[in-house]
């Protein structure tokens, strides 16, 4: 079959944006991965499309993008999820972009170096299974991407904070866990605006709606209640 695959396309932030479109001989079990690689290899060689990839098995996030206007992993976007056999990519929108497809995601990344998402004691074991959904995260921004209240630079940091928030807030010990609540509230319960648009973009099906419900009643609530029975 052939696939019309449409890109957005610019050397920089600040240049216009232009499409180019190639046609790809393909099947319908190929990814989008694969058909940048077939464009690269084939038919941009001289100017190849920029775009980030890594494992190409939905381990690393790293080639989160545009695919028809929804953010999605390269590698896990098939040709059959595409029915009338047109693919548009672009860029990531609450991104930097550095070149075509690839975006500069430090921001996600400096936002967990201010959270503070590590441990620094012992810790416990978490019994609600919080830890382990948590940590299936890929880092991606396709969370980060639909959220309304997320703009990179600010001080809400998304759902790509909350997942690592999530699992240490469930296993830290008294010292690490009152530093990660009063992060937690600074830089997520604050500013989010429960739409839960993350609920159901992640590529991992990480439950994010269980993670904030988890995460508020140990960060936020359950510390109210023990402040409102002291005053009683």
């Amino acid at each position: 079959m052939i696939v019309k695959v449409e890109i957005q396309r610019r050397n920089s932030a600040s240049e216009k944006t232009r499409t180019q479109t190639f046609s790809v001989e393909t099947d319908a079990a190929a990814t989008v991965a694969l058909l940048l690689e077939c464009i690269n290899e084939e038919q941009a060689a001289d100017d190849p499309i920029s775009w980030e990839c890594s494992c190409k098995q939905k381990k690393c996030g790293a080639c989160a993008m545009l695919i028809n206007g929804r953010p999605r992993l390269a590698c896990d976007a098939r040709v059959h999820d595409y029915p009338k056999g047109v693919i548009k990519l672009a860029p990531l929108g609450k991104f930097p972009v550095v070149r075509d497809l690839t975006v500069d995601r430090s921001a996600m990344f400096d936002a967990l170096a201010k959270l503070g998402a590590w441990l620094t004691e012992s810790a416990g074991a978490d019994e609600t299974g919080t830890a382990y959904d948590a940590s299936r995260c890929l880092q991606c921004g396709c969370c980060l991407e639909v959220c309304p209240n997320f703009y990179a630079g600010g001080e809400f940091f998304g759902a790509a904070a909350l997942a690592p928030a999530s699992r240490l807030i469930s296993e830290a010990g008294t010292g690490d866990a009152q530093r990660l609540r009063e992060a937690y509230n600074a830089h997520f319960y604050r500013g989010c605006g429960k739409s839960l648009s993350c609920k159901n973009i992640c590529p991992a099906g990480i439950d994010t709606e269980r993670l904030l419900v988890n995460s508020n009643a140990a960060a936020v609530w359950k510390r109210k209640m023990r402040k409102a029975r002291g005053k009683k």
